[in-house]
Protein backbone atom coordinates (compact mmCIF):
# COMPACT_ATOMS: atom_id res chain seq x y z
CA UNK A 1 0.00 0.00 0.00
CA UNK A 2 0.85 3.55 -0.99
CA UNK A 3 2.24 6.05 1.67
CA UNK A 4 -0.62 8.71 1.91
CA UNK A 5 0.00 11.60 0.24
CA UNK A 6 -1.28 15.04 1.10
CA UNK A 7 0.18 18.96 1.00
CA UNK A 8 -1.66 21.56 2.89
CA UNK A 9 -0.11 25.45 1.87
CA UNK A 10 -1.24 28.82 2.13
CA UNK A 11 -2.06 29.48 5.26
CA UNK A 12 0.26 30.66 8.39
CA UNK A 13 1.22 28.03 11.01
CA UNK A 14 0.64 25.35 8.35
CA UNK A 15 3.85 23.11 7.17
CA UNK A 16 3.66 22.40 3.49
CA UNK A 17 4.92 18.63 3.03
CA UNK A 18 4.17 15.39 2.66
CA UNK A 19 2.61 12.79 5.06
CA UNK A 20 4.66 9.59 4.99
CA UNK A 21 2.28 8.03 7.28
CA UNK A 22 2.41 10.17 9.99
CA UNK A 23 1.24 8.45 13.33
CA UNK A 24 -2.19 9.41 14.54
CA UNK A 25 -1.08 10.70 17.56
CA UNK A 26 1.10 13.41 16.25
CA UNK A 27 0.63 16.86 18.34
CA UNK A 28 -2.35 18.38 17.56
CA UNK A 29 -2.24 22.34 16.65
CA UNK A 30 -3.16 24.78 19.30
CA UNK A 31 -6.35 26.01 19.53
CA UNK A 32 -6.44 29.90 19.56
CA UNK A 33 -3.88 30.39 17.00
CA UNK A 34 -4.13 34.00 15.85
CA UNK A 35 -2.56 33.43 12.43
CA UNK A 36 -4.69 30.91 11.31
CA UNK A 37 -7.68 32.95 12.38
CA UNK A 38 -6.38 35.49 10.29
CA UNK A 39 -6.56 33.50 7.28
CA UNK A 40 -10.47 32.63 7.44
CA UNK A 41 -12.66 34.93 6.44
CA UNK A 42 -16.42 33.56 7.47
CA UNK A 43 -18.84 35.31 4.92
CA UNK A 44 -22.58 35.11 5.55
CA UNK A 45 -23.99 37.57 2.63
CA UNK A 46 -22.83 38.25 -0.97
CA UNK A 47 -21.45 41.60 -0.59
CA UNK A 48 -19.03 40.23 2.10
CA UNK A 49 -18.06 37.06 -0.05
CA UNK A 50 -17.59 39.43 -3.54
CA UNK A 51 -15.42 41.99 -1.42
CA UNK A 52 -13.45 38.86 -0.23
CA UNK A 53 -12.88 37.64 -3.53
CA UNK A 54 -11.71 40.81 -5.16
CA UNK A 55 -8.64 40.92 -2.63
CA UNK A 56 -7.86 37.36 -4.72
CA UNK A 57 -5.35 37.46 -7.50
CA UNK A 58 -7.51 35.12 -10.20
CA UNK A 59 -5.02 33.02 -12.48
CA UNK A 60 -4.35 34.06 -15.97
CA UNK A 61 -1.45 32.40 -17.18
CA UNK A 62 -2.06 28.11 -18.16
CA UNK A 63 0.35 25.35 -19.28
CA UNK A 64 -0.43 24.53 -22.77
CA UNK A 65 -1.46 21.06 -21.31
CA UNK A 66 -3.95 22.89 -18.88
CA UNK A 67 -7.17 21.53 -20.76
CA UNK A 68 -6.36 18.33 -21.93
CA UNK A 69 -4.64 17.50 -18.67
CA UNK A 70 -8.10 17.98 -16.90
CA UNK A 71 -9.91 15.74 -19.40
CA UNK A 72 -7.44 13.27 -20.03
CA UNK A 73 -6.96 12.44 -16.16
CA UNK A 74 -10.44 13.25 -14.90
CA UNK A 75 -11.17 9.68 -14.63
CA UNK A 76 -8.77 8.65 -12.19
CA UNK A 77 -9.63 11.29 -9.45
CA UNK A 78 -12.86 12.80 -7.45
CA UNK A 79 -12.97 16.50 -6.32
CA UNK A 80 -14.98 15.98 -2.82
CA UNK A 81 -15.78 18.93 -1.06
CA UNK A 82 -17.39 19.52 2.72
CA UNK A 83 -20.46 21.75 2.41
CA UNK A 84 -23.17 22.76 5.45
CA UNK A 85 -26.52 24.20 5.34
CA UNK A 86 -26.81 27.68 4.51
CA UNK A 87 -22.97 27.98 4.10
CA UNK A 88 -22.57 31.09 1.45
CA UNK A 89 -19.51 30.05 0.11
CA UNK A 90 -20.06 26.60 -0.62
CA UNK A 91 -22.52 27.05 -2.72
CA UNK A 92 -20.37 29.11 -4.66
CA UNK A 93 -17.35 26.70 -4.70
CA UNK A 94 -20.10 24.20 -5.58
CA UNK A 95 -21.07 26.01 -8.41
CA UNK A 96 -17.58 26.34 -9.68
CA UNK A 97 -16.99 22.56 -9.39
CA UNK A 98 -20.20 21.78 -11.36
CA UNK A 99 -19.00 24.45 -14.39
CA UNK A 100 -15.44 22.58 -14.29
CA UNK A 101 -17.44 18.97 -13.95
CA UNK A 102 -19.37 20.08 -17.22
CA UNK A 103 -15.99 21.62 -19.14
CA UNK A 104 -13.54 19.13 -18.22
CA UNK A 105 -15.30 15.90 -16.89
CA UNK A 106 -14.18 15.76 -13.56
CA UNK A 107 -15.95 14.03 -10.88
CA UNK A 108 -17.02 15.84 -8.11
CA UNK A 109 -18.60 14.50 -4.82
CA UNK A 110 -19.68 15.54 -1.51
CA UNK A 111 -17.01 14.43 1.93
CA UNK A 112 -19.68 14.23 5.06
CA UNK A 113 -18.51 16.43 7.88
CA UNK A 114 -17.43 13.60 9.76
CA UNK A 115 -15.38 12.13 7.02
CA UNK A 116 -13.65 15.38 6.67
CA UNK A 117 -13.22 15.31 10.46
CA UNK A 118 -11.60 11.84 10.25
CA UNK A 119 -9.46 12.56 6.86
CA UNK A 120 -8.11 15.93 8.38
CA UNK A 121 -7.16 14.02 11.79
CA UNK A 122 -5.71 11.33 10.18
CA UNK A 123 -3.46 13.82 8.76
CA UNK A 124 -3.09 16.43 11.43
CA UNK A 125 -4.90 19.11 9.79
CA UNK A 126 -6.81 21.77 11.97
CA UNK A 127 -10.83 21.99 10.94
CA UNK A 128 -11.06 25.51 9.05
CA UNK A 129 -15.03 25.36 8.05
CA UNK A 130 -16.67 24.68 4.87
CA UNK A 131 -16.04 24.55 2.30
CA UNK A 132 -13.28 22.50 2.28
CA UNK A 133 -11.93 20.87 -1.52
CA UNK A 134 -9.78 17.76 -1.84
CA UNK A 135 -8.94 16.32 -4.85
CA UNK A 136 -8.64 12.32 -4.05
CA UNK A 137 -7.51 9.32 -6.26
CA UNK A 138 -10.16 7.01 -7.41
CA UNK A 139 -8.70 4.25 -6.38
CA UNK A 140 -7.00 4.76 -3.49
CA UNK A 141 -8.87 7.08 -0.89
CA UNK A 142 -5.25 7.56 1.11
CA UNK A 143 -4.17 9.55 -1.60
CA UNK A 144 -5.22 13.13 -1.59
CA UNK A 145 -4.58 16.36 -1.82
CA UNK A 146 -6.67 19.89 -0.73
CA UNK A 147 -7.27 22.28 -3.42
CA UNK A 148 -9.19 24.99 -1.29
CA UNK A 149 -10.09 25.85 1.74
CA UNK A 150 -13.08 28.05 1.30
CA UNK A 151 -13.98 29.59 -1.95
CA UNK A 152 -12.30 30.52 -4.36
CA UNK A 153 -11.76 32.02 -8.56
CA UNK A 154 -12.47 29.19 -10.93
CA UNK A 155 -9.65 29.93 -12.33
CA UNK A 156 -7.78 29.32 -9.38
CA UNK A 157 -9.66 26.37 -8.33
CA UNK A 158 -8.93 25.25 -11.96
CA UNK A 159 -5.26 25.76 -11.69
CA UNK A 160 -4.87 23.80 -8.20
CA UNK A 161 -6.89 21.15 -10.21
CA UNK A 162 -4.64 20.53 -12.54
CA UNK A 163 -1.34 20.52 -10.16
CA UNK A 164 -2.93 18.11 -7.67
CA UNK A 165 -3.27 15.68 -10.87
CA UNK A 166 0.20 16.54 -11.58
CA UNK A 167 1.70 15.63 -8.24
CA UNK A 168 -0.22 12.57 -8.19
CA UNK A 169 0.74 11.54 -11.40
CA UNK A 170 4.18 12.01 -11.15
CA UNK A 171 5.44 15.80 -11.14
CA UNK A 172 7.41 15.99 -8.14
CA UNK A 173 5.81 17.37 -5.04
CA UNK A 174 7.95 20.91 -4.32
CA UNK A 175 7.48 21.83 -8.31
CA UNK A 176 3.78 21.61 -7.91
CA UNK A 177 3.90 23.08 -4.25
CA UNK A 178 5.73 25.90 -5.59
CA UNK A 179 3.03 26.73 -7.81
CA UNK A 180 -0.43 26.33 -6.11
CA UNK A 181 -2.01 29.20 -5.06
CA UNK A 182 -2.81 30.14 -1.60
CA UNK A 183 -6.15 29.16 -0.12
CA UNK A 184 -8.19 31.91 0.40
CA UNK A 185 -9.83 30.98 4.10
CA UNK A 186 -13.43 32.55 2.30
CA UNK A 187 -15.77 30.31 4.64
CA UNK A 188 -19.15 30.07 5.30
CA UNK A 189 -20.31 31.78 8.63
CA UNK A 190 -20.82 29.34 11.29
CA UNK A 191 -24.86 30.17 12.34
CA UNK A 192 -25.54 32.24 15.19
CA UNK A 193 -27.09 30.96 18.11
CA UNK A 194 -29.90 32.67 20.33
CA UNK A 195 -29.67 31.84 23.53
CA UNK A 196 -32.85 30.39 25.14
CA UNK A 197 -35.10 32.61 27.37
CA UNK A 198 -35.95 31.30 30.96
Amino acid sequence: MRAPIIFLLGMPGIVVGASEGAPASAAPAPRADPARAAAVHPVSDPVALRAWLSRVPPTRDFPPDFAATLRGDAPAFVVEMTTAPACLACDDLWSKLRLLQRQYGLRIGVLSREDALVRSGRFGLPWVGNPVAWVRAANDPDRMIPVAIGTDHGANLARNIYLAFKMMTGVRPAVGVRAMAKFTGIVGAAPTTVPARH
